[in-house]
C-alpha cells in the first residue's frame, strides 16, 4: 500500500519506509509514533533530542491519552482534545478510541460534533482533508491531483447545507466527514491512510455565519441552481479521473439536492447517501428485532413516520422492499405506511408533493371523515387514532412532537408500542425515552438517533438502543472495499440490515437491548461486511469468490491500530 502524500511505503503489514526525518515525520500523523519510537527508530530517523529520552509503549500512550480525555470538563472540549490527537497520531488516537468506543463515539460523532459544527471557525486548529471552494472550481483537478498520491478508497462529502437537525452550518459542516470517517475506521476498519473528508463550500445562508468575523468559509451566500449542479458535475468529474472505484458516500444535503444528486450517480459511481439509505438501513435493522422481540413479523406492523422528506422517505422504502420480503404485495405493504410532513398526512388530495413522495400518499377515500387541524392538515394525533399504528418513528428534526397524547393513544391500542425519535443531536428528538416508557407503563420499545442512558421504571432497567447509522456504514465500506464492489445497490443495504437485525441481542431476548453495544461495533461491522460483499458478489457488482475467501478478504481489509517498525527508506 502506497501512502505517498504521508511518505511512507508499506513493506508488509508490521513495518514501513518512510522517506520523512526529523520534525516532519513527528507532524505526519499517520507515521508518528511519539514516545514510542525506538531508540534504533530515533537514531536512523533523525529523532535524537525531539523526543522525551523515555521509550513507551502504545499502552502506556493510551493510558495517558485517555487520562487527559477524562480531565477536560465538557463534551466540547473533549472534543477538541480527540481532533487534536488525531492531529498528531492517528494510531494512538484509534486505539483510544477503540479502548472506550462506546464512551467516545457520542464525542467524536453525534451528539457532540453538532456542536462542533456550529463552533468549528472558533475551534479550527489544523486544516484535514480538502476544501473545495466554489471561487477555485476551475482548480478542482490541480486540488485532487495533489491529493491523489495516496490511495484513496472511500470519501465522505458535504456541501454543509443540512448539518444533522442544526441546518445550515457552512464550512462547519466538514466536522461531519471528519467524524463520519473516523468511523469507518474505528468500528468498520477502513485504513486511515486510504479515507478522505472533503467539503464542497458553495457559501451559506446562515447569516450569523456569514457575521462571524472568525468564519473561515467562503463569505457569501450559497450558490444554487444550474450554479450549484455544474459544480458537482465538475467535482464528480474530477473524482472519477482521480480516485477511480472510490466509495463516495454524500451526506448532509438538504432535501432539494440529496436525493436528485444520488438518482443522477447512483448508476455511475460507486456511492450512497447516508442520510437516505444509512438512515433506512440501520432503521429497518432495528425494526425487524423489535418486531421479533413483540413476537411478531415487520409485515404485520402498522407504521407512521413524522418527518417525510428525504431521509423519512428512504425509512419508508426500504420497510416496504423488506414487507415485500416477507411477502406481501408492493401496494399491500404501501398501504401500511403512514407519512407525516409540515402538511400533515400525505394523501392524494394534497398538491405539491415531490416526486419520491407520491408513492406513499394515501387514498383520499381511505382518510375521509378523519379529523382536520386548524391548518386543514391532517395531524399526527390524529393518524395514530386513525390508523392505529404498532410502529412510530420521527426523522423530523422537531424536538417534542412525540407528545403524550400522542404516545398514550398509541399505547391504548397495540401491546407491544415500537417507537423510534431518530432526529439528533439530542435537543432535536421527538421524544426523551424516559417518558416514553412512561407514557406506556414500561410497554414500549424504544430506540433512539442520538445516546440516551438506560430508563429505570418500576424497578426495572430498559435499555435504549441508539439507533444511528454508525452500525451501518462502516462495514458497508468495509465489505465494498475488501471486494471491490463497483456500486453500492439497495439489495446491498437490505443485506445489511437483516445483517444488523441478527446480531440484536433482542433476536435471543425478548427484554434485552435492539441494537448491539457500541463496544461490539468491529463484530457487527464484519458481519455486516460479510454480508454487503456477499450480496455484491451475487448480484454482479464484485467479482465472485468462495465463501471462505471472502471471510479472508474482510478480515484483511481491516486495519488494527498498531505501530509498525519504521526505517528510513534510502536511495
Amino acid at each position: 500500500m502506497d501512502i505517498a502524500n504521508e511518505g511512507r511505503d508499506m513493506v508488509e503489514d508490521d513495518e514501513c519506509e518512510v522517506v520523512l526525518r526529523g520534525r516532519s515525520l513527528l507532524d505526519s500523523p499517520l507515521l508518528n509514533k511519539g514516545t514510542a519510537f525506538t531508540w534504533a527508530e530515533r537514531k536512523e530517523l533523525g529523532l535524537l533530542g525531539l523526543l522525551p529520552p523515555t521509550q513507551e509503549t502504545l499502552d502506556e500512550q493510551a493510558s495517558r491519552a485517555y487520562e487527559a480525555f477524562r480531565n477536560k470538563t465538557t463534551d466540547l472540549e473533549r472534543h477538541i482534545y480527540l481532533r487534536q490527537l488525531q492531529d498528531a497520531n492517528e494510531i494512538l488516537f484509534y486505539r483510544v478510541l477503540l479502548d472506550h468506543l462506546a464512551e467516545m463515539t457520542p464525542i467524536v460523532y453525534t451528539p457532540t460534533v453538532g456542536l462542533a459544527c456550529e463552533r468549528f471557525s472558533h475551534i479550527f486548529r489544523r486544516p484535514r482533508g480538502l476544501y473545495l471552494a466554489y471561487p477555485e472550481r476551475a482548480q478542482l483537478d490541480a486540488i485532487l491531483d495533489d491529493a491523489s498520491g495516496s490511495r484513496i478508497s472511500v470519501i465522505v462529502v458535504t456541501d454543509g447545507e443540512r448539518i444533522l437537525g442544526l441546518g445550515d452550518q457552512g464550512v462547519g459542516g466538514m466536522g461531519i466527514p471528519i467524524g463520519k470517517l473516523s468511523l469507518y475506521t474505528a468500528c468498520g476498519g477502513v485504513h486511515p491512510g486510504t479515507t478522505l473528508p472533503i467539503l464542497l463550500d458553495v457559501g451559506t445562508n446562515n447569516q450569523e455565519r456569514l457575521d462571524d468575523p472568525m468564519y473561515v468559509g467562503w463569505r457569501h451566500e450559497r450558490i444554487a441552481g444550474r450554479e450549484y449542479d455544474a459544480f458537482i458535475e465538475t467535482f464528480v468529474k474530477a473524482v472519477e479521473r482521480h480516485f477511480p472505484g472510490v466509495l463516495l458516500q454524500w451526506e448532509d444535503f438538504a432535501q432539494a439536492h440529496a436525493g436528485p444528486i444520488l438518482e443522477r450517480y447512483r448508476d455511475r459511481l460507486c456511492t450512497f447517501n447516508d442520510d437516505i439509505q444509512g438512515t433506512a438501513a440501520v432503521a429497518t435493522g432495528a425494526l425487524l428485532a423489535a418486531a421479533a422481540a413483540s413476537g411478531e413479523r415487520l409485515r404485520d406492523q402498522r407504521i407512521a413516520i413524522l418527518g417525510a422528506g428525504s431521509a423519512g422517505c428512504g425509512v419508508a422504502e426500504q420497510l416496504v422492499a423488506a414487507m415485500v420480503d416477507e411477502g406481501l404485495e408492493l401496494h399491500e405493504a404501501r398501504a401500511r405506511l403512514f407519512l407525516v410532513d409540515r402538511q400533515g398526512l400525505l394523501h392524494d388530495r394534497l398538491t405539491g408533493l415531490k416526486p419520491f413522495q407520491e408513492h406513499f400518499r394515501q387514498p383520499g377515500e381511505r382518510v375521509a371523515g378523519w379529523d382536520l387541524d386548524s391548518d386543514g392538515a391532517i395531524g399526527l394525533h390524529e393518524v395514530v387514532r386513525q390508523a392505529r399504528p404498532t410502529i412510530l418513528i420521527g426523522v423530523s428534526g422537531q424536538p417534542g412532537m412525540f407528545t403524550e397524547p400522542i404516545v398514550r393513544t398509541m399505547a391504548e391500542q397495540t401491546a407491544r408500542p415500537i417507537i423510534f425519535p431518530l432526529s439528533n443531536p439530542t435537543s432535536r428528538a421527538e421524544a426523551i425515552p424516559a417518558k416514553l416508557i412512561e407514557w406506556t407503563e414500561g410497554r414500549a420499545l424504544v430506540a433512539t438517533g442520538s445516546p440516551f442512558d438506560d430508563v429505570e421504571y418500576a424497578g426495572r432497567r430498559f435499555p435504549i438502543a441508539q439507533c444511528n447509522n454508525s452500525y451501518v456504514f462502516p462495514g458497508l465500506g468495509l465489505g465494498v472495499v475488501a471486494v471491490g464492489a463497483s456500486r453500492v445497490s439497495e439489495a446491498m443495504f437490505m443485506a445489511a440490515a437483516r445483517a444488523l437485525a441478527a446480531c440484536s441481542p433482542a433476536a435471543t431476548d425478548p427484554n434485552g437491548p435492539l441494537l448491539p453495544a457500541l463496544s461490539e461495533s468491529r463484530l457487527v461491522a464484519r458481519a455486516i461486511a460479510l454480508a454487503v460483499a456477499g450480496r455484491a458478489q451475487l448480484d454482479g457488482l464484485a467479482p465472485p469468490c468462495p465463501p471462505e475467501r471472502l471471510e479472508s478478504l474482510v478480515d484483511r481489509a481491516m486495519w488494527w491500530p498498531r505501530y509498525p517498525k519504521v526505517r528510513f527508506k534510502r536511495g
